[in-house]
């Protein structure tokens, strides 16, 4: 055997032993920053500076669910706009637990990036009324299960996650405040409008607003003696009582009231209006705490006075609260305000999660889904484009997934594996150092995988490494270049996966397709080319039938040759690709007029048993696009096509309903001309239709399909 040719390997073998044996060293192990609401003020501040030195930043997210029902799962037969509406689907419905942000800076004297991985711990909690109903979400248990599993902490997700509002919430909170019917957010509903007179029906009621209004007028006339004979509030009995204690409010003489409940309340407001002019009932709303408060003034304007006082304070705390309320966004809106480059692995759906959360609903095309996003970020790369982008790394990739671990692995062995690169090691490296806190290290491990942070984290690392086998030398990078300009990024940028299964890509500049760069399909197994057009839905047919079966029962009518395939959706439908689009036209429409007839040509065709208990509807992909558009979310397809309040059986084709429908029905009374069939239809006229040469074909298949059925049939009975 000659050895020399395995030289090569055996040394790179040897040098990695060697390595390993003398010169590796464990990485140091330290957490990433976390960072939950007692801590997210001065993290967004150190957040801020590290992003605006950045050259890019790394995001990645944790989310509660995928799919909110099977048949929502990313299949072959999607079409590329019915993608979008699953990753709608998807974002609208889940909830996002932990979001990764981890800015990358290059550092030219330590010729390595600096990297600081940021851990947020996000819960769509209501801070704000912005109407009666709580958040609700989506959690699908393969999820949550993969979560516990790799030690998420859900107690500090649900107790110290920070809230957020969206740019839509934001801004329909402002209105609200500013709105005269804006009152409920700064709870002035009460003070600034007209208290209506309660009807007082029981005696109870009767009794303590005769009380209350006593005790105010002793109150205030107290005040008015101690005015004219000096300050003597040590002489006010009442100040022993808890519910009643003088304060001072806005420079005024003022009863709090403490202990009382809403509807006792609401009356001792009664009272104030109606029975005592220089008196006003106030509602002050602290940071914490709210109090109310009855206020005396001189006069009607000093009473106006306080009202606008009051009005203004309100306002103020109000937009306290919406600027507390807006929490997490902040981090979105500096990542979009600063303009960097923006890195994710596999990223679409997150970027969607983006939308849906911090921006706005998302809309129902991707043309204005891509305008949104490419307005607040411009500039994004998914590395699993860049993955595929490049043949070395292709190589690298083929006999692994493209995931992000998968990436990391085998990228950026020193770090995933906790060990430093020797320099016997062949392959180049982009160094990076990772800062937390006061904690530094050039060979980092966090100790946590899965956690959106150090995902964020990896995938920064992995973008690093793809981009120096692109030919981009970070050796050469100025502080001043901008990476979103470079040469070799601008053809991978704004292109992310929209289906990995197929190659969908779409391009956020535009919201269409675009093709997967030559040779970049090394790795994922190559589909045909289908035609949506061919394509009838069908669901709600018998359990008993299996695709298989149910093509049979096609190719008995129209041919062997007239279906190419079926895809199972889940286990109550399955798509059915005609080798011809008037196949299917033909099928919808032979389909509609079986079940319009209830006679013996009906009953022994080979379709008989795909209609058998009368639930089976059929239509075009169109049909499926608009179940996939509704929000609601039934496990089963079958259910979801029924909540969506589709009642018809079968929805032909507009262009030829009629045409079709003639054709079919012509079809169908030339075959019963068939001996099964014959002493059941003599009142029928078929001559015409049997000696047109057109139909005389179709005609045969049919009877030979009856006659097929028939000798079944009598082989069973026997």
């Amino acid at each position: 055997m000659n050895t020399t040719r395995h030289w090569p390997k055996r040394a790179f073998i040897l040098s990695r032993a060697l390595s390993r044996a003398f010169s590796d060293t464990p990485s140091p192990t330290f957490p990433l920053k976390h960072v939950t609401r007692s801590n997210f003020d001065s993290a967004l501040v150190e957040l801020r500076s590290h992003v605006r030195a950045a050259d890019f930043v790394a995001i990645d997210m944790e989310m509660t669910g995928v799919t909110s029902a099977p048949w929502r799962e990313s299949f072959e037969f999607d079409r590329f706009d019915i993608r979008y509406l699953k990753v709608k689907d998807s974002a609208e419905k889940f909830a996002v637990l932990q979001f990764g942000v981890c800015p990358f800076r290059w550092d030219s004297l330590k010729q390595s990036f600096i990297a600081h991985p940021h851990n947020f711990f996000v819960f769509p909690r209501q801070e704000i009324p912005l109407d009666r109903t709580s958040y609700e979400f989506l959690c699908q248990t393969t999820s949550m299960d993969f979560l516990a599993k790799y030690q998420f902490d859900f107690n500090a997700c649900i107790h110290e996650g920070i809230s957020y509002l969206s740019r839509g919430q934001e801004d329909e909170a402002r209105k609200r405040l500013i709105s005269p019917k804006g009152d409920q957010l700064t709870h002035l509903s009460h003070n600034l409008r007209e208290t209506m007179d309660l009807p007082l029906v029981r005696v109870a009621d009767v009794l303590f607003t005769e009380r209350m209004k006593k005790r105010l007028g002793e109150w205030r006339d107290d005040l008015l003696q101690n005015r004219v004979g000096g300050p003597q509030e040590e002489k006010v009995p009442d100040d022993l009582n808890q519910q009643f204690r003088t304060v001072f409010f806005k420079m005024r003489p003022a009863l709090s009231l403490d202990g009382f409940t809403s509807h006792q309340l609401s009356l001792i407001r009664m009272v104030t209006r109606k029975h005592f002019k220089d008196l006003t009932y106030v509602c002050f709303n602290g940071e914490s705490t709210s109090e109310e408060l009855v206020v005396y003034t001189d006069s009607e304007s000093d009473k106006a006075r306080l009202m606008e006082e009051v009005k203004n304070d309100h306002q103020r705390s109000a937009e306290m609260k919406i600027n507390a309320a807006v929490g997490f966004r902040y981090v979105i809106d500096l990542l979009s305000s600063e303009n960097k480059l923006i890195v994710g692995h596999n990223c679409i759906l997150d970027i969607a999660h983006v939308h849906s959360k911090f921006l706005a609903p998302l809309p129902s095309t991707a043309e204005e889904f891509v305008s949104c996003v490419n307005k607040y970020f411009p500039s994004i790369i998914d590395t699993k484009i860049l993955l595929n982008a490049d043949y070395t790394l292709q190589r690298k990739m083929k006999r692994s997934s493209t995931s992000l671990s998968s990436a990391f692995s085998l990228l950026c062995p020193e770090i995933a594996h906790g060990f430093t690169r020797n320099v016997l090691s062949y392959e180049p490296c982009v160094k990076v150092e990772v800062h937390v806190d006061e904690m530094r290290s050039s060979n980092w491990n966090s100790g946590a995988k899965h956690e959106a942070g150090y995902d964020a984290f990896m995938t920064g690392c992995v973008f690093a490494q793809a981009c120096s086998h692109l030919g981009i030398d970070f050796q050469l990078h100025s502080p001043s270049e901008n990476l979103t300009q470079n040469e070799k990024l601008q053809k991978h940028m704004n292109l992310l996966y929209l289906s990995w299964i197929n190659g969908d890509i779409i391009d956020l500049r535009t919201g269409n397709r675009s093709a997967e760069l030559s040779g970049s399909n090394m790795i994922r197994k190559p589909y045909r080319k289908i035609l949506f057009k061919n394509i009838v839905l069908l669901w709600g047919f018998p359990s008993k039938l299996k695709p298989s079966m149910i093509r049979d029962c096609i190719c008995k009518t129209l041919g062997p040759s007239s279906v190419i395939s079926t895809y199972c959706i889940d286990q109550t439908a399955v798509f059915v690709q005609f080798s011809k689009a008037e196949l299917a036209s033909d099928f919808l429409n032979l389909k509609d007029t079986l079940e319009q007839s209830n006679d013996a040509i009906s009953h022994l065709h080979p379709l008989s048993q795909l209609l058998e208990g009368g639930n089976t509807h059929a239509a075009s992909y169109e049909t499926y696009k608009e179940i996939c558009a509704s929000p609601i979310s039934k496990v089963l397809f079958a259910d979801q096509a029924e909540a969506v309040g589709i009642k018809w059986k079968t929805e032909l084709l507009p262009s030829d309903k009629e045409e079709s429908h003639d054709n079919t029905r012509s079809h169908l009374e030339s075959a019963m001309d068939s001996p099964q069939a014959v002493q059941k239809s003599k009142t029928r006229n078929t001559e015409d239709v049997v000696n047109d040469s057109s139909n005389k074909r179709f005609c045969d298949d049919i009877i030979d399909s009856f006659l097929k059925v028939e000798k079944i049939r009598r082989t069973t009975n026997l």
